[in-house]
């Protein structure tokens, strides 16, 4: 289980981004924990199971670092 967390910045379309709103309503999840799920099934299919001990393996970057 993750201990922090950390900002994710994006720019989307507004209409793309009203269609996600509506999307995720339909399933009674916010925007926020959609993409967290997205985010955690990705990072599970690349590194497996076991990504939370490889990702300590990963150097963190400074929050202001845009690249």
């Amino acid at each position: 289980m993750e201990k922090r967390t950390a900002r994710l910045t994006l720019l989307i379309d507004p209409r793309k981004k009203r269609a996600f709103e509506q999307l995720c309503a339909r399933e009674d999840v916010t925007p926020s924990q959609k993409v967290r799920q997205f985010i955690r099934e990705y990072v599970q299919a690349q590194l497996g199971p076991d990504w939370l001990e490889q990702a300590d393996a990963f150097p963190e970057q400074e929050e202001d670092d845009h690249k």
